[in-house]
């Protein structure tokens, strides 16, 4: 997954070390800007693939960012969805077994319904769409398995680099304020929006203190998508006359949602060091980025 949002940035943190070696793999050709990391492209969806790169390269860790995430897809494309989210987990620790190689694997908040969050790691389980079952199930694979494993849950990762082939909700605000569009932003659902660069940075203290077990690693403000549009629209100056507050029963969507996620941060806080950013930190970090890339 080194061309998506979270694989981009793992590699931007660790491309002035003189101490780890990244090699990226992705489908199709590197989108990373040009540094020190390899590149390979590999589909973890095929295991002969997965099997001979990783035997050849027998890495300490593998950093599993690759999946599918459009919600509402892996409710309609299952097989794609289980394919991508469960079978290729599968390859990857088959891959891992014979060279000791530590497995990092990212899940996700939606293996929960939402009727209790903020959760903690060893809360129970039970995801409203099919691809929360798919990530809960890649989840199990890795329990049963007698490799070295970390499961990084996440929550409503947002950021920013030069090749974005998907938005995000603050993109999405600013583009539509700023043009003066309409919008209708939910103020029913609660999530811990994360930043990708504190995302990457909790994976990177995993791999280099070869934690095992479950660890939540995502934003600490719990927030409806509203008040991240309020603070958006806040802190770029935009005029908000142009948005309205709507529960999440005016949208027709495929897959049902968790109403109230968000992680409780203290196991990844105490074992890891790890410490993430508030949302208003995060829109300054994109609000840099963003002209950075205006620059260029």
């Amino acid at each position: 997954g080194a061309n998506g949002l979270l694989g981009q940035k793992l590699i931007a943190a660790t491309c002035k070390s003189d101490t780890i070696q990244v090699i990226g793999t992705g489908r199709g050709p590197d989108r990373n800007p040009a540094g020190p990391h390899q590149y390979r492209t590999l589909d973890v969806t095929d295991r002969k693939a997965v099997l001979s790169t990783v035997a050849e390269v027998a890495p300490d860790a593998i950093i599993n960012t690759a999946a599918m995430t459009q919600v509402d897809q892996c409710e309609t494309d299952r097989e794609a969805c289980w394919e991508q989210n469960v079978g290729a987990v599968g390859h990857l620790i088959e891959a891992c077994h014979p060279i000791d190689c530590h497995l990092i694997h990212l899940s996700t908040d939606f293996i929960f319904d939402g009727t209790a969050g903020p959760y903690p790691e060893d809360a129970e389980p039970n995801p409203l769409s099919y691809y929360g079952e798919s990530k809960l199930a890649s989840e199990r694979l890795l329990e049963e398995s007698s490799i070295d494993y970390a499961i990084v849950r996440t929550v409503l990762v947002y950021g920013i680099v030069p090749d974005m082939s998907r938005s995000n909700i603050i993109l999405w605000v600013k583009k539509n304020l700023e043009g003066r569009q309409s919008i209708k932003v939910v103020n029913d659902q609660w999530r811990s929006p994360t930043l990708a660069e504190d995302l990457a940075q909790g994976c990177l203290l995993i791999a280099q203190q070869r934690a095992t077990g479950v660890y939540n690693v995502s934003g600490k403000d719990l927030l409806t998508p509203y008040d991240m549009a309020v603070a958006t629209a806040t802190f770029f100056g935009l005029d908000m006359s142009t948005m309205e507050e709507a529960d999440g029963s005016i949208f027709q969507q495929t897959a049902r949602r968790p109403a109230r996620t968000g992680f409780i941060l203290d196991k990844a806080r105490k074992q890891l060091g790890y410490e993430p950013r508030s949302f208003k930190e995060g829109l300054a970090i994109v609000q840099r980025q963003l002209a950075e890339l205006m620059v260029d």
